[in-house]
C-alpha cells in the first residue's frame, strides 16, 4: 500500500470519528435537555441560562487558546438574538415534548427556513426538489395534527420557532470568518438575555445538583466542543454532505429516547420522520446550488 492511501485512508477515518462525535453531540442537546426537566427539579430559564454560559466559557477558552490571529472573538447582536431564542424554546419545548418528536420538528424547521430563504432569493427549484420540499413539510404537519400519539401542541410551536430562530442565525453567521470564533462572540452575547429571562422567571426557578449537571454538560460540551468538531470536519467537506450528514440527527435522538428515556416510538412519528428526512435528502441531492444546503453549524 502507497503511504499516499494509508494517508488517505487514516484521514478518512479521523473524519468519520469525528463527524460521528459532532452528530452524537448535537443530537445530545435534545436528550439533555428532556433529560434535566423531566426527571429533576430544574427550570427551563435556569437550564437555558447556564447551557448558554457554560457553552458560552468553553468556546471563549478555546478562541484563547488557539492563539491564531485569525482565531478572535467575533459575531453581532442580531445573531445572538436568535441564538437566545433558539435555546430560550428549545428548553420550554422540551418541557412536554419526547426527544425524538422534538429533534425531528427542530431539524425540519431549520433546514424548511433554509430552503426558504433560498426560494426568498429567486432559486428556482426542479421538480423532484418540490417534491421533496411537500414531503419534508408535509411530515411536520402530519407530525402536529391533532390525535392520538400526536405531540403537545404549544411544544411543537415552540420547538418550530426555535429551529427558525436557529435557521436565521445560521444564515447570518454564514460566511464570517472564523466560525468559532464568530460562535463564540454571539455565545456571550447571549448572556444578558438569559439572565434577564430568569430574571423575569425568578418566581419559577428551581435548581438541583443533577439538572445543574444536564445544562453545563449540553452548553460545555454539546454545544461549544460539538461546534468546534463540526467545524473542523465540515470546512473539508462539501454543502450538500454536510448537511446531509445532519439528517442522522433526529435518528440518533430517538434512539437516544428509546434507550436512556424510555420514550415509545409511535408509527406517526416512524412515518413523520420517513417524510421529513427522505424529502430533504431529496431536495439537497437535487439542488442545483450546493451552498444554499450549507449549514455553518447544527442545532
Amino acid at each position: 500500500m502507497s503511504s499516499t492511501g494509508g494517508l488517505s485512508r487514516v484521514s478518512t477515518v479521523r473524519l468519520t470519528i469525528l463527524v460521528t462525535v459532532a452528530m452524537v453531540a448535537f443530537a445530545g442537546n435534545s436528550l439533555l435537555c428532556r433529560l434535566a426537566l423531566k426527571h429533576t427539579a430544574i427550570d427551563a430559564a435556569s437550564f437555558t441560562t447556564l447551557r448558554l454560559l457554560s457553552g458560552a466559557t468553553m468556546l471563549w477558552l478555546i478562541v484563547r487558546l488557539r492563539r491564531r490571529k485569525e482565531s478572535r472573538l467575533a459575531g453581532d447582536w442580531f445573531s445572538a438574538a436568535a441564538l437566545f431564542v433558539y435555546a430560550a424554546g428549545f428548553s420550554y419545548a422540551y418541557i412536554t415534548l419526547p426527544a425524538a418528536a422534538g429533534a425531528l420538528l427542530l431539524f425540519g424547521a431549520v433546514q424548511t427556513t433554509m430552503i426558504g430563504y433560498g426560494l426568498w432569493l429567486g432559486e428556482r427549484l426542479r421538480p423532484l426538489q418540490m417534491l421533496g420540499l411537500v414531503c419534508a413539510v408535509g411530515g411536520l404537519v402530519g407530525l402536529m395534527i391533532p390525535g392520538f400519539s400526536a405531540p403537545p401542541l404549544m411544544g411543537s410551536v415552540l420547538m418550530l420557532g426555535a429551529g427558525v430562530a436557529w435557521g436565521c442565525y445560521s444564515l447570518c453567521a454564514r460566511g464570517r470568518g472564523d466560525p468559532t470564533g464568530v460562535t463564540a462572540g454571539n455565545f456571550l452575547r447571549t448572556v444578558p438575555f438569559a439572565i434577564g429571562l430568569s430574571m423575569v422567571m425568578i418566581g419559577g426557578a428551581s435548581l438541583d445538583r443533577a439538572g445543574i449537571g444536564y445544562a453545563l454538560v449540553s452548553g460545555a460540551l454539546a454545544s461549544g466542543m460539538g461546534y468546534v468538531i463540526w467545524y473542523a470536519t465540515a470546512s473539508v467537506m462539501t454543502a450538500t454532505s454536510a448537511a446531509v450528514v445532519q439528517l442522522t440527527v433526529p435518528i440518533i435522538a430517538a434512539a437516544g429516547g428509546i434507550v436512556f428515556l424510555s420514550e415509545p416510538v409511535t408509527l406517526r412519528l416512524l412515518l413523520s420522520t420517513l417524510a421529513t428526512l427522505g424529502g430533504v435528502a431529496l431536495f439537497l441531492s437535487q439542488g442545483q446550488r450546493r451552498q444554499q444546503s450549507d449549514l455553518d453549524c447544527s442545532p
